[in-house]
């Protein structure tokens, strides 16, 4: 559960610096912050995000199943693909979303019950503009004290992302009875909900 959900109400602060507009239609990002189910099931429900995809971002390709990724020897950390409309949101604004109701970015190598550098908080830039805002807002936020502990999320260049097995896909949206999800995911999509109505859209699928 990211940290300060059950009682932060108000979104962190917005990042001061952000990706200018240049009138490309679609942007990507990626981001790991623990288990891939909760971190697609609050994406899925942003506005501005098309697409979505978990998968496995930090090793090799011929690691990239979920079986080899969870023991931990990889390198890869569970991840998710945004495809995203730089006209409707930013990628601060995404980044801003992951740092308040995504995950807790001052847990190092493991979200809430899950354990691991397969859980480890991420950023994989795409583009040296996506390195600069993500290392300025870490700064601004480490800065103004946001978190009782030092922001721990690591800022590395993508050097590739392998689409994750097709059972993995909106896992919460097809599963959302399972006592992980309403323990672990209900409350993220629900903290999305509270602390950026503007941005939060119903979700139904791809």
């Amino acid at each position: 559960m990211a940290i300060g959900q059950a009682t932060r109400k108000e979104p962190i602060p917005a990042p001061l610096l952000d990706e200018p507009h240049t009138g490309a239609k679609q942007e990507t990002a990626v981001f790991a912050g623990g288990c891939f189910w909760g971190v697609q099931s609050v994406y899925n429900r942003v506005k501005g995000v098309e697409h979505t995809t978990a998968g496995y971002s930090g090793g090799s390709a011929n690691t990239a199943t979920y079986d080899q990724v969870t023991t931990e020897t990889t390198g890869h950390a569970e991840s998710l693909k945004i495809v995203y409309d730089p006209s409707k949101i930013s990628y601060g604004t995404l980044l801003r979303i992951f740092f308040s109701v995504v995950h807790d970015p001052t847990q190092l190598n493991r979200q809430g019950p899950d354990v691991g550098t397969s859980y480890r908080s991420a950023i994989f830039y795409t583009s040296e503009e996506q390195k600069k805002i993500a290392e300025a807002y870490i700064a601004q936020l480490d800065s103004e004290k946001i978190y009782p502990a030092k922001i721990v999320t690591q800022v590395v260049p993508l050097k590739g992302f392998y689409d994750g097995e097709a059972y993995h896909q909106d896992y919460a949206d097809h599963n959302p009875n399972n006592p992980y999800i309403q323990v672990c995911d209900v409350p993220k999509m629900a903290a999305l909900k509270v602390q950026f109505p503007d941005l939060f859209k119903e979700y139904n699928g791809h």
